[in-house]
C-alpha cells in the first residue's frame, strides 16, 4: 500500500470526526479522498460516498435520538421527496449522463470532469454557510410550524443534489430545519444526521445494479469513518462547534477552488 493510500485511509477517520463535531461536513470531504487518494473514478466515488456518509451519518444519529434530539415529523417531511428524487437520480440520470458534456475553446468538458466542478460550486456554497454562519442559541422550542411545500420543495432538491455529488447535504438540509421546521440548532443537527442516513444509503440502492461494487474496501473505510465519528462526538464536549465549523469552512472553501483549478488547468 503506497504512502498516498494510507494518507486516504487514514483520512476515513476525519471524515467520521467532522460528522461526529459539526454534525456534517463528512461528505465535503469524501469525494476528493476517494478520487485523489485512492484513485476511483468520480462516479464510483459518488455511489461510494452515498453508503460511507450515510452509515457512518446513521450512527451518529442514534446518539441523538437516545437523547430525543431528533423530530421524526420534519424528518419524515423532508426525507420523501427527498428519497425519491436521489433514487430516480443515481438510478436514472446519472447513467443517462453522456461521458462527453461540451467542448469549449478546444476544452472538453467529459462527463467526470463536470461532476468534480459541480462538487466543487457546491463545496463552495457550504463553505460560504459555514463560515458565515452565525450562532443559534438553544432556545425553549417553540411550538412547530411546519411550511410543508417548502420543506418537501427543498427534500427534493438536496435529494437531486445527493444523487449527482454523493454529498449529503447537511449545508442545506439544517438552515431548512431551523427556518422552515423552527427546530432548536442541536434538534436541527440530529435529525438532518438521520434524513442524510436515510437518503444516502437509499441513493446507494439506486447505484447498486449500475456499478461493480468492492464490499471489502467499503467496509474497511465506512468502520474507519465510522470509529471517527465516536472520536468527533467525544471531542465535541469540549470544542465550541461554531469556531470549529467556521475553520472548516476556509479549508473546505480552499478545497473547492483546488478542485476547480485542477480540472480545468491541470487534468
Amino acid at each position: 500500500m503506497s504512502s498516498v493510500q494510507i494518507f486516504g485511509y487514514s483520512a476515513s477517520i476525519l471524515i467520521g470526526v467532522s460528522l461526529g463535531l459539526i454534525g456534517g461536513g463528512g461528505s465535503i470531504l469524501t469525494l476528493p479522498v476517494l478520487v485523489y487518494l485512492l484513485g476511483f473514478s468520480p462516479v464510483l466515488s459518488t455511489a461510494y460516498s452515498l453508503f460511507i456518509v450515510g452509515t457512518t451519518s446513521f450512527v451518529g444519529s442514534i446518539n441523538y435520538m437516545r437523547k430525543g434530539l431528533v423530530n421524526y415529523q420534519a424528518a419524515f417531511v423532508f426525507a420523501i421527496p427527498s428519497f425519491i428524487s436521489v433514487f430516480l437520480t443515481r438510478k436514472y440520470l446519472v447513467p443517462a449522463i453522456p461521458d462527453s458534456l461540451f467542448t469549449i475553446a478546444g476544452f472538453e468538458v467529459t462527463k467526470n470532469i463536470g461532476i468534480m466542478l459541480f462538487f466543487a460550486l457546491v463545496m463552495l456554497a457550504a463553505s460560504y454557510s459555514m463560515i458565515m454562519s452565525k450562532k443559534k442559541e438553544d432556545e425553549e422550542s417553540e411550538k412547530l410550524k411546519f411550511n410543508y411545500p417548502l420543506i418537501g420543495l427543498e427534500g427534493a432538491v438536496v435529494g437531486i443534489l445527493t444523487g449527482i455529488v454523493g454529498a449529503g447535504g447537511g449545508f442545506l438540509i439544517i438552515p431548512a430545519l431551523v427556518l422552515l421546521a423552527r427546530l432548536p440548532m442541536k434538534m436541527a443537527v440530529g435529525t438532518s444526521l438521520l434524513i442524510i442516513a436515510a437518503k444516502s444509503l437509499i441513493g446507494f440502492m439506486g447505484d447498486i445494479s449500475n456499478i461493480n461494487v468492492n464490499w471489502t474496501f467499503l467496509f474497511q473505510f465506512t468502520l474507519l469513518s465510522i470509529i471517527g465519528i465516536f472520536i468527533g462526538s467525544y471531542f465535541s464536549k469540549f470544542i465550541e462547534g461554531e469556531k470549529l465549523k467556521k475553520s472548516f469552512g476556509w479549508f473546505v472553501l480552499v478545497m473547492g477552488i483546488y478542485i476547480i483549478t485542477k480540472e480545468i488547468f491541470f487534468n
